[in-house]
């Protein structure tokens, strides 16, 4: 698909003498996540960044280069949030419990309805058609199975998980609960409806069997 000129003039030409390119590249990403990547003209990013477009020009390139940026400043923000709440000392199940909660933090981040996740809103319709984003998403996924693997590694380690459990197949189903909370999120679920969601695979990630309940009393 060729794409608009705005969306693809030769990158960089000068800096303009004053900006804030941290400020710019937040409300970029902010109006990438509302309306999408082929919703979003340069215009529009323009508008909610200040600046006009040659600026944008000087300072990220294109609107390509520009949401690329923000893609990998997203994977940065969401990945560092995962790995600290495996990286504790926390038992298995709390500590995945942490990384369902800090995805649901930045889910639900956004004012008004739930925005779900950047990749999932963003990124996934863009894949079959881009290589650099699909690149870009393609490693990202990588790196969340390899944290989650880890985590199982690890809990295998000291006994939290049976030698038999496999945590290649336990990271992904750990990352595919992520991403459908993703994109329930995005489609209007409820946080709480969510969480108890996580804690469900949680428990069967974890192999914990749910407690039977006890018999009603007879009067």
């Amino acid at each position: 698909m060729a794409r608009k000129k705005s969306e693809t003039s030769p990158a960089r030409r000068g800096r303009p003498p004053a900006y804030d390119a941290d400020t710019a590249l937040k409300r970029a990403t902010e109006t990438f996540w509302r309306t999408g990547y082929s919703g979003t003209s340069l215009d529009k990013v323009a508008a909610a960044t200040g600046m006009s477009p040659p600026s944008l020009y000087a300072v990220f390139g294109n609107k390509h280069a520009l949401y690329l940026e923000a893609l990998a400043r997203y994977w940065e923000m969401s990945l560092a949030a995962t790995r600290e709440a495996l990286a504790g000392d926390h038992k298995l199940d709390e500590a995945l419990m942490l990384a369902y909660d800090a995805a649901l933090s930045i889910y639900f981040s956004g004012k008004g309805s739930p925005r779900g996740c950047f990749v999932v809103g963003t990124a996934v319709t863009e894949v079959a058609e881009d290589a650099a984003i699909r690149n870009s998403v393609a490693a990202g996924l990588r790196a969340i199975d390899a944290d989650f693997e880890a985590r199982f590694r690890r809990a295998q380690e000291t006994g939290e998980l049976p030698p038999e459990a496999d945590p290649a197949a336990l990271a992904i189903l750990a990352a595919a609960t992520m991403q459908t909370i993703a994109i329930r999120a995005r489609a209007g679920a409820r946080r709480a409806e969510l969480r108890e969601l996580a804690r469900k695979a949680v428990n069967v990630i974890c192999g914990h069997r749910p407690q039977a309940r006890e018999p009603a009393a007879h009067a």
